[in-house]
């Protein structure tokens, strides 16, 4: 049976090296506040674009919005700020998939100056899958878990990140 094209990006996102690497993106004038760097809002931006990338590949991007009515929603982000980066800086982000079930999908996500290497944020997020006509959580379609499975167990063996699962708080005085 002929692979369908779904299938060959799955297969090629599976043969990506762990966690997997976006494309590189640069940041925008528009985006640089009065401190002289990137706006926090941007990262958010920043990481959106790179999970599309990864949705896309995945096969849940726009046109599986399009086609099936199904789609993604962010359920809840933590987004740390770790070093500033600026106008100029070429950024990329790597996804690991931490987990994935029938509706949920955890991944985090590391914003690195793309040939310097260093660590500017990270954005741990939980995102659900919606049935857009009911407007509700729903399960993946078979084929669609069948990927996510597929990219969960590629992701499986990865070493968890720094900052994994931090909460935010006050330390403890004493």
């Amino acid at each position: 049976m002929p692979m369908t094209k779904s299938a060959e990006t799955t297969d090629d996102l599976t043969r990506q090296p762990v966690p997997y690497l976006t494309s590189v993106q640069q940041i925008e004038p528009q985006w640089i506040d009065y401190n002289g760097h990137l706006n926090m809002a941007y990262y958010n931006v920043l990481f959106d674009r790179a999970i599309d990338e990864l949705w896309l590949r995945l096969g849940i991007g726009p046109q599986y919005m399009k086609a099936r009515n199904n789609s993604t929603f962010t359920a809840e982000c933590h987004v740390r700020y770790i070093r500033e980066i600026h106008l100029g800086d070429p950024a990329q982000v790597s996804v690991l998939l931490i987990a994935a079930d029938d509706k949920r999908l955890h991944t985090f996500k590391e914003l690195r100056h793309a040939t310097e290497g260093w660590l500017s944020a990270t954005s741990e997020n939980m995102t659900l899958h919606m049935d857009m006509d009911a407007r509700k959580v729903a399960p993946f379609p078979p084929d669609i878990a069948a990927r996510v499975q597929a990219l969960a167990d590629a992701h499986r063996g990865a070493s968890r990140p720094d900052g994994l699962g931090r909460s935010i708080g006050m330390p403890a005085k004493k």
